[in-house]
């Protein structure tokens, strides 16, 4: 398959890369757009990195964008433990290094979860969520399935061996080969005898449960449910009847659970609509 002009171009778009320090951890993230203009932070999911978003985040044109790299993930710094409210403060630090007045906070899967918890603990700082395929699960599904099979990563003697053991959590029948190949690359880092997966495979840590944080989130809350995802459209349902006021379902056609993987210019329309209609009314 070849690589599109589109996806070419928003990858020429080279985000500056910067870090911050939250709680002694070094929380490294990049950013795209000018400074003063309407700001969204970008949160990825277990196991993941912030250059999953690296061909979404330039095309949100008109939006100053930050996505980050939570610690244990990317090129964050490691921790002994994690802690879910922790992650939550380092997207709201991400946000003020950023110089993003309260922007709008977009997460996937785990990071769907983090986001909430950042509509929990700090509406102040924050003008609303958006959560894309995090299911009602008490754990979210990657790392269940990650820590299932808990084990030190395994050292590849060459970026190609790693790149083609790539696999998405849960598996996914359907990913763009261009998108595929930057993520995956994305991935790595090196170490003496070849390349591993950049992630903590300790990351695990007690998480809060999407239902018990839906109820207290203080902000304006948007759902984009992947329609071969993880949130059945009963699912979506019942989580709109935890949240206060409404809650918009936005439903991505034909994606699968990681949409910027499979349908990744549906998830920019989307993204781009809520953007432009702003928070729903509460």
């Amino acid at each position: 398959m070849p690589t599109p002009t589109w996806f070419t171009q928003a990858l020429a778009v080279a985000p500056e890369h910067r870090d911050v320090v939250v709680a002694g951890a070094r929380v490294a993230y990049r950013v795209w757009g000018p400074a003063g203009a309407p700001g969204v932070v970008l949160v990825h999911g277990g196991a993941a990195h912030s250059g999953w978003w690296d061909h979404v985040g330039p095309l949100l044109t008109g939006h100053r964008v930050a996505a980050l790299d939570l610690t244990g993930h990317g090129a964050s710094d490691r921790r002994t433990e994690y802690d879910p409210l922790l992650w939550a403060r380092e997207v709201a630090a991400v946000a003020a290094a950023a110089e993003l007045e309260r922007p709008v906070v977009v997460g996937h899967s785990m990071g769907g979860w983090v986001s909430v918890t950042v509509g929990v603990e700090h509406p102040a700082e924050v003008s609303s969520i958006v959560v894309i395929d995090s299911p009602l699960n008490d754990q979210p599904p990657d790392e269940e399935r990650l820590r299932q099979r808990r084990r030190p990563h395994r050292v590849y003697p060459t970026v190609a061996d790693a790149m083609g053991r790539f696999r998405t959590l849960p598996p996914q029948e359907v990913l763009l080969p261009y998108v595929r190949e930057h993520v995956a690359r994305g991935s790595l880092r090196a170490v003496e005898g070849g390349w591993t997966w950049a992630f903590d495979p300790d990351f695990f840590g007690t998480r809060l449960r999407l239902r018990d944080l839906l109820p207290g989130v203080a902000v304006p809350l948007t759902l984009l449910r992947c329609e071969h995802g993880l949130v059945s459209a009963g699912m979506a349902a019942e989580m709109t009847g935890l949240v206060r006021g409404p809650m918009p379902v936005v439903e991505l056609p034909d994606a699968g659970h990681h949409p910027m993987l499979d349908q990744p210019l549906a998830l920019v329309a989307a993204l781009r609509t809520v953007l432009a209609l702003g928070a729903p009314a509460r």
